[in-house]
C-alpha cells in the first residue's frame, strides 16, 4: 500500500515532465508557437514550476492574467516573453515595460497608458485585443480603425511595438466561432491596412487549438491542455494524447468500525446499510475539495474506489469502505491519471456540477505541491 512521506496529511503531486510532454505534443499537433498560460497559479499547479516545464517543452511565450503574476514570474527567473492582459482601471505599466512585459491592450486609454510607458529608445510590446463575439473585454469593432491608426502613429515614432493581436472564443459551437474567428480575419485585414504587421496572431485557446485548425493563426495561448486535462466533456485527456500533470492524495488519518445504521458526517445524508469500516480523509473544502461532491465522488485506496460517504465538510471527509482493509496512513488518491488507475478529475466535476478546470484551480495554499518528474 503506498503512503505519504511522514507527518503529510495531504498534497498535490505535480508531475513536471507530464506537463513538458504535453506541449511538446500540443506544438506538433496544432504546428503552432504556443504561449503557455500560467495564471491563477497554473491552473493550481503552481506557475513558476508550470512555466519552467512549459519551457522545457518549447513553449514560446508565457501567459499571465494581470501585471502582479508577471512580475512574479520574471523575479522566478522566467525570462521568456510574458503576456499580461487584464488591468485594473487607471493601472500604470512603467515597471512592467520595465521588466519587458508585454501587455494587452482592451482600450485606447490602455494604448496610451502603455506607449506612456516607454523610457529612452526602448518601445513597450503591446498585443491589441479585439471583442470579436465573446462580450468580455477588448477593443470594441467601432473602435478598431481609430485603435489601429494610433497604434501605427506610435510604433512609428517608437513608443510601442505590436507584438501581437487577439481576440478569445466562446466555445458555444463551432458555427459560434467561426462566425468569431471570420471577425477576427477581417480585423487582421484592417489593421493590415493601417500599416501594422505583429508578429503574433492568436484567438485560440485549448479547445478551438484542438478542435479548429482554422482558429491558430500559427499561435494558440494553451491553458488547460497543458496540464493534461481535456477541454471537451467527451473526450478524455487519454484521447487527446495528454497526461494529467496533477495527483491529488492524502492519508488516512483516522479508521473506525461501526454498525449498521450508522450516521456519517453533517447532515447524516450517509447512513451505513451493514457494519462496516470508515475511513477519515483530511481534506476537505477549505482545501478545494467541493462541498458539492458529496455523495457523488469517489477516491482510490489500496486499488480499490470507494465512494464519498457523507458531507464534505471543511477539513476532512468520510469514506466508507465497508470490510476492505484500510489503516491509518494508507495512501487516498482523489484524482490523478486514469491511464494509472486514479479516478479522472472530470469525476469530482461532474459530482460538483462544474468542469475539470475548476477542481484543478481550486485546490487551495494548504495543500503542499510536491514537484515530481515522472
Amino acid at each position: 500500500m503506498s503512503r505519504l512521506p511522514e507527518g503529510v496529511l495531504r498534497e498535490a503531486l505535480i508531475d513536471t515532465s507530464a506537463i513538458s510532454a504535453n506541449v511538446r505534443h500540443l506544438r506538433q499537433l496544432t504546428a503552432s508557437e504556443v504561449i503557455a498560460v500560467v495564471k491563477a497559479d497554473g491552473y493550481g499547479h503552481g506557475a513558476v514550476r508550470s512555466a519552467r516545464a512549459a519551457l522545457d517543452g518549447g513553449q514560446n511565450g508565457t501567459g499571465a492574467w494581470d501585471i502582479d503574476e508577471a512580475l512574479a514570474l520574471r523575479r522566478a527567473g522566467i525570462d521568456a516573453p510574458i503576456l499580461a492582459w487584464l488591468h485594473a482601471p487607471g493601472a500604470r505599466f512603467a515597471e512592467a515595460a520595465g521588466r519587458g512585459i508585454e501587455l494587452g491592450v482592451s482600450s485606447l486609454d490602455q494604448l496610451q497608458a502603455a506607449a506612456a510607458a516607454a523610457s529612452g529608445d526602448r518601445p513597450v510590446g503591446v498585443h491589441l485585443k479585439l471583442e470579436t463575439g465573446l462580450g468580455r473585454n477588448g477593443l470594441a469593432p467601432a473602435a478598431y480603425a481609430t485603435a489601429f491608426a494610433e497604434a501605427a502613429r506610435l510604433e512609428r515614432i517608437g513608443r510601442l511595438r505590436v507584438i501581437g493581436i487577439f481576440s478569445h472564443l466562446s466555445n458555444a459551437s463551432a458555427d459560434d466561432d467561426r462566425a468569431a474567428i471570420g471577425r477576427f480575419t477581417d480585423a487582421l485585414a484592417l489593421a493590415a491596412s493601417h500599416g501594422l504587421a505583429p508578429q503574433l496572431r492568436h484567438i485560440a485557446a485549448s479547445h478551438a487549438a484542438i478542435a479548429l485548425p482554422q482558429s491558430r493563426f500559427g499561435c494558440v495561448r494553451l491553458g488547460v491542455s497543458i496540464y493534461g486535462l481535456s477541454p471537451f466533456p467527451e473526450r478524455t485527456s487519454a484521447d487527446l494524447g495528454l497526461r494529467p500533470a496533477m495527483t491529488l492524495r492524502a492519508a488516512v488519518a483516522a479508521v473506525r468500525r461501526v454498525p449498521a445504521g450508522q450516521g456519517v458526517s453533517y447532515g447524516y445524508r450517509h447512513r451505513t446499510a451493514q457494519e462496516s469500516t470508515l475511513a477519515l480523509v483530511p481534506a476537505g473544502y477549505a482545501d478545494g475539495v467541493p462541498r458539492a461532491a458529496s455523495g457523488g465522488a469517489a477516491v482510490r485506496i489500496g486499488g480499490e474506489v470507494f465512494p464519498v460517504a457523507g458531507r464534505i465538510a471543511m477539513d476532512q471527509f468520510v469514506v466508507d469502505v465497508g470490510d476492505h482493509p484500510v489503516a491509518v496512513g494508507d495512501e487516498v488518491v482523489l484524482f490523478g491519471d486514469p491511464t494509472l488507475g486514479a479516478p479522472p478529475v472530470e469525476a469530482w466535476a461532474d459530482a460538483a456540477g462544474t468542469i475539470n478546470y475548476e477542481i484543478v484551480t481550486r485546490i487551495g495554499p494548504r495543500v503542499p505541491r510536491r514537484e515530481v518528474n515522472a
